[in-house]
């Protein structure tokens, strides 16, 4: 095999490759053995058409696309290795020659990883902030965990107000005609919340229960319904209840309902403990970022689009994954928050610039250094893993290997320490805590 690598632009080149004929006749007999064996010949079962008869009725040619589709993934595989490349995206394929009895040639335009030249990144100035809860701090914790543990308590009168719970049926209309997806009936829907069209539920507030009253909101410009998009509504709404939260008192027996602690002193202790552990471990994660940030601003990089895309679709499927975990999809989403995907890939966008960005100015620095994840590292973390999951640690090297995720749980780590790599070498700079 014959490859010729040459760069066209900063991140895209061309591999002009040629395969000899041996390989193209093994190609070429393995489609004869896909494609004869759903072939109907009169006078012989499938599979059975000697390939002299099936050439001189269906031409040789006709084998040739499956031929190319059975050769190609591997001779393009072993190209990329041999010319020394990294490619980040599927590459335009030109078959310039494919025949029996002849070579094959083929050029494929590849976007490659691209080359980082790196900046300073020793040395580098790092704010420091000490750990301290603060009285404000506990209290707002305290606030938080008794919204968390109040009970919704019916109310018989009165008006609805910001964080009640209402109980509602709704009939939309657009331009005097119902529309799909506008009607619901003793619907649940939190005051406050956001979850709703812009200007319904603040239109809600203030209704008492019994009330009839036409809601008038107009659907975002970008919703993702065309047919409602930056249309005037009018929703027909009838309250049936209000409920309301009822706050616990913070006292003893609220420290004894929901924590092990007997007095509301000692749940206060234990909280702040926590806080300022949190507090900590939030302290080295904005170090973390800011030393990264730092690098990677000083480093000079041109992504390729095709980089850009696969990390979006990466957050996109992320964000899904979560979204399903809290009983929500994609669409449901779409329809509460006005957006298409095209409006939210756009918004995730600039996030996978900055995440491809850093990852590559990361991997330079631990190729400079030589920064990797040795076994014992990878030892330890599925040490870590098998405590989390409470799974053998060899079950879950096994399933890192057949999914084929062991070198990306590798690479994380060499990530992981290349960051800690740079704090080591970094410089403190002292900030006060309410900086």
């Amino acid at each position: 095999m014959k490859v010729n690598w040459e760069k066209i632009e900063a991140n895209v080149g061309v591999l002009d490759v040629e395969v000899g004929t041996e390989q193209v006749t093994g190609a070429l007999d393995k489609a004869f053995k896909k494609v004869v064996a759903k072939v109907n010949v009169p006078g012989f079962r499938k599979g059975k058409v000697p390939r002299g008869l099936f050439e001189s009725r269906f031409g040789v040619e006709s084998l040739y696309q499956d031929a190319i589709d059975i050769l190609l993934p591997e001779v393009y595989s072993a190209a990329v290795d041999e010319a020394g490349i990294l490619p980040v995206s599927r590459p335009e394929i030109d078959v310039e020659q494919f025949g029996k009895g002849e070579t094959f040639k083929f050029k494929a335009t590849v976007t490659v990883k691209p080359e980082v030249s790196l900046g300073e990144y020793k040395g580098v100035e790092i704010p420091v902030t000490e750990a301290v809860v603060t009285d404000e701090e506990l209290d707002a914790e305290l606030a938080r965990l008794q919204t968390r543990h109040a009970e919704l308590v019916v109310i018989d009168e009165g008006e609805a107000q910001n964080g009640d719970t209402t109980v509602i049926d709704f009939d939309g209309y657009v331009d005097g005609e119902p529309f799909e997806g506008g009607k619901s009936e003793r619907y649940s829907l939190e005051l406050g919340s956001g979850s709703f069209i812009p200007g319904f539920e603040e239109q809600v507030v203030g209704m008492n229960i019994g009330d009839f009253k036409d809601v008038e909101v107009t659907f975002p410009a970008e919703y993702h319904a065309e047919q409602l998009a930056g249309k005037a509504a009018i929703f027909k709404v009838k309250l049936h209840e209000i409920k309301r939260k009822q706050l616990p008192e913070l006292d003893d027996e609220f420290a004894k309902d929901v924590s092990e602690f007997d007095t509301l002193e000692e749940y206060k202790e234990d909280l702040k403990k926590n806080l300022q552990e949190r507090k900590v471990k939030e302290i080295e994660q904005a170090r973390e970022q800011a030393v990264v940030e730092k690098v990677t601003a000083a480093a000079e990089v041109e992504i390729p689009q095709a980089m850009i895309d696969s990390e979006t679709d990466f957050l996109l499927r992320d964000f899904e994954s979560r979204l399903s975990s809290q009983g929500m999809n994609l669409e449901l989403y779409y329809q509460f928050s006005g957006q298409d995907e095209a409006a939210l890939r756009a918004q995730m966008s600039g996030d996978a610039d900055k995440r491809v960005r850093n990852n590559l100015v990361l991997e330079q620095i631990a190729k400079t250094e030589d920064i990797t994840a040795t076994e014992e590292d990878l030892n330890v973390e599925l040490e870590k893993l098998s405590e989390l999951y409470k799974r053998p640690v060899e079950e879950l090297r096994d399933i890192f290997t057949k999914n084929g995720n062991i070198d990306n749980l590798k690479e994380d780590l060499t990530l992981r320490k290349t960051i800690a790599f740079l704090l080591e070498n970094s410089k403190e700079a002292a900030v006060s805590e309410n900086a």
